[in-house]
């Protein structure tokens, strides 16, 4: 296992306070609607191959017009989870991705 101190100061892992590969959960809000969790289950896998989608919760709002979307993806770099942000919080369906 790769430690901290293993870390060259000019890679970019140094800053990160996650330790790659890991299991990330991304917690996704948008108005609760026919394709809303299709569309985030595609967008996991583009950016996680590996994605297991019966591994997502979802949990409706009190009034019940949204759905949270609980997604676990594995985590291999940076790159990638700011890719995936960008494109959850890109996506017309999605109203908050945290």
């Amino acid at each position: 296992m790769t430690t901290p101190a293993d870390i060259p100061a000019s890679d970019p892992r140094k800053d990160s306070l996650i330790e790659y590969p890991s299991r990330f959960p991304i917690k996704v809000m948008g108005a609760k609607v026919d394709g809303f969790v299709h569309a985030i289950v595609e967008l996991a896998r583009r950016h996680d191959p590996s994605f297991d989608a019966s591994t997502i919760e979802l949990r409706d709002s009190r009034a019940g017009n949204y759905l949270g979307v609980t997604i676990t993806i594995t985590a291999t770099s940076r790159e990638q989870l700011d890719d995936l942000y960008r494109a959850l919080s890109s996506h017309p369906m999605v109203k908050v991705v945290l």
